[in-house]
């Protein structure tokens, strides 16, 4: 493997041989929350520093029985809990594609190790914009499938509400063509042309303060009507109530077994959080549970909505995580709370309901821009 520069990885794999099928021989970071049997599994922390799994996730082993070969465990935000990647026990993971600027998080790692050439699928998991965010930073495509399409097994749980795994690679179609292995299903069709696209150029805010709109969304809207899809202006309703509770009291149950007993092996980012989470009520959490699930029952008028992944500048390596969380998700979480399918394509998003309908959007907006085999 070429020398990590990047703090891509925790941990390098001695790949084994590869077996024959669709991923045959291509080479696959493993998000280091997600169980590999045998092989040191941090989550990211202190606390799991010397973690060796006995089983294997499933999601893993969908894609190494499909010829994909374990090469490394890639580096992560603490316990997945953030969007810049900055490790207080493993380091910083550097941009290959943006220097001096963020991967993005919580998989950083994947997608620094695929923009820097190491690897050519990575997979990570997605809560609150965890593999977009980081494809989007990074210039590869990143796939959320729909909440509860591909298993979850053998991954530490941030908030299971909202949790999902999904691949990343340097293009849709790579991406694409794990998501299939992942999900037991045909590669989807490209296809843009005769859907009614939604323009979101605001996003919902999912509880809280109202967000800015984007700028960006406006430029997309030329290249979709060439690629025969009917663009139209188009929002996404607010929940009914603030959904955070919810989050916070999930995240609060996922590691009820060493915090607060263990708050010192915890970073002080993640720390932070924990210690808000303590303090949400129960009411505010059924409220919330109960918005999520009102909220999940939207259909939209459109067939799929196009949106920046992110809205602002990429910050600075060296940014304060909390400083920018909310601005760099603004665009993408609303999806994990509706539960829908999503993919960057860089710093374009397409988001529904259906997995097929977002990542044949997707590929099709690729073919456009590279054609050929």
């Amino acid at each position: 493997m070429t020398r990590d520069r990047w703090n891509a990885l925790i941990t390098e794999v001695e790949p084994a041989p590869a077996r024959p099928g669709p991923l045959a021989g291509a080479r696959l970071v493993v998000k280091d929350l997600i169980d590999t049997a045998g092989v040191r599994t941090t989550y990211g922390s202190r606390i799991y520093a010397d973690h060796v799994p006995e089983r294997t996730a499933g999601a893993v082993e969908r894609l190494v029985a499909a010829g994909a070969v374990v090469t490394g465990k890639a580096n992560l935000h603490e316990f997945a809990w953030g969007v810049t990647s900055q490790n207080p026990w493993y380091g910083t993971v550097q941009n290959p594609y943006l220097p001096g600027r963020t991967t993005g998080g919580s998989s950083g790692g994947n997608a620094a190790a695929i923009a820097a050439g190491l690897c050519e699928l990575g997979l990570g998991t997605d809560t609150g914009g965890s593999i977009r965010l980081p494809a989007a930073c990074c210039g590869l495509a990143g796939i959320k499938p729909s909440w509860g399409r591909i298993p979850v097994d053998g991954v530490f749980p941030l908030c299971p509400t909202f949790d999902t795994v999904g691949p990343l690679a340097a293009s849709v179609r790579a991406a694409a063509a794990a998501w299939a292995v992942l999900a037991a299903a045909p590669v989807p069709r490209p296809r843009l042309a005769g859907l009614t696209v939604g323009l979101l150029r605001r996003p919902p805010s999912v509880g809280g303060r109202a967000l800015p709109a984007s700028p960006a969304a406006e430029a997309y809207a030329e290249r979709l009507e060439e690629l025969g899809a009917r663009v139209v202006d188009a929002t996404i309703p607010e929940p009914p109530a603030d959904t955070w509770p919810l989050f916070f009291h999930e995240a609060a149950e996922s590691h009820r077994a060493t915090y607060p007993a263990r708050a010192d092996d915890y970073g002080e980012n993640v720390r932070t959080k924990l210690e808000l989470a303590q303090a949400v009520e129960p009411g505010d959490v059924e409220r919330a549970r109960s918005a999520v699930a009102v909220w999940r029952g939207y259909r939209p008028e459109v067939d799929l909505y196009v949106a920046p992944a992110i809205g602002i500048e990429v910050p600075p390596v060296d940014c304060r995580e909390l400083d920018v969380r909310l601005q760099l998700t603004a665009f993408l979480r609303p999806f994990n709370v509706l539960g829908w399918a999503a993919v960057a394509v860089g710093n374009v998003q397409f988001a529904a309901p259906a997995d097929e309908v977002a990542i044949g959007a997707a590929l099709a907006w690729e073919a456009a821009a590279s054609p050929g085999p």
